[in-house]
């Protein structure tokens, strides 16, 4: 092999990993149905905003799965494309999750922050029109196919006015580079030292809304 061969080889051994995440099994069933999603709508009284989250490997650091919040002044909804945190009372259309309210948001990021994994939220501010063609993007696209978490959310990003700059992006670490540039844009990480396994934090939240309901609802 030379040495140009096991370049491209090892590239594409990351592009893999890279793309894990989001070509894993979906945990969602059926779609809710309209009248579902309209009866959980949660309007936030934060100004209009649209938040990247992109999960990445805490022993690689490359991302492993990108998803978006939409705060529109009609609602706030997750954007998840190919993703799979999905809770049984939070209802989802076609990769769109709705119902956000703060404990919702707060329990989808804990999902996904895990011993082997950290959240990096990145957070702008945009104009009430640009928050809600975001809405009517992400309810318009459909569901999304494996391992396309980012190239799908770059794609809508792009359409919308200020974020011109986002690339035509595969990997979650380019899209949240890309992001990090544009003006006024506010940064967390959440890490958490949970077990790895997803599907178990997501009993342990359920659980916990069973036993004292779901706020906000």
């Amino acid at each position: 092999m030379t040495l140009i061969q096991g370049l491209r080889a090892i590239f594409a051994l990351g592009a893999l990993l890279s793309m894990a995440a989001c070509a894993g099994t979906q945990m969602s069933g059926p779609n809710a149905t309209p009248e579902e999603a309209a009866r959980v709508a949660y309007r936030s009284s934060e100004p209009p905003s649209i938040t990247l989250y992109t999960m990445i490997n805490n022993r690689t650091d490359n991302g492993a799965h990108t998803s978006i919040k939409v705060n529109a002044p009609t609602q706030q909804v997750i954007f998840d494309p190919a993703g799979s945190a999905r809770f049984q009372s939070v209802p989802e259309i076609d990769d769109v999750l709705y119902g956000i309210t703060p404990e919702v948001e707060q329990a989808y990021e804990s999902a996904h922050a895990r011993s082997a994994y950290r959240v990096k939220i990145q957070r702008v501010q945009v104009p009430p029109a640009v928050a809600e063609r975001a809405l009517r993007l992400v309810q318009e696209n459909g569901p999304v196919g494996p391992a396309a978490c980012t190239s799908q959310t770059a794609r809508l990003l792009q359409k919308l006015p200020g974020f011109e700059s986002i690339p035509n992006a595969l990997f979650p670490n380019k899209l949240m580079e890309a992001f990090a540039e544009l003006p006024g844009v506010e940064t967390r990480e959440l890490r958490e030292e949970d077990g790895d396994d997803k599907d178990l934090a997501i009993q342990r939240i359920e659980a916990g809304w069973a036993a004292n309901g779901v706020p906000d609802r």
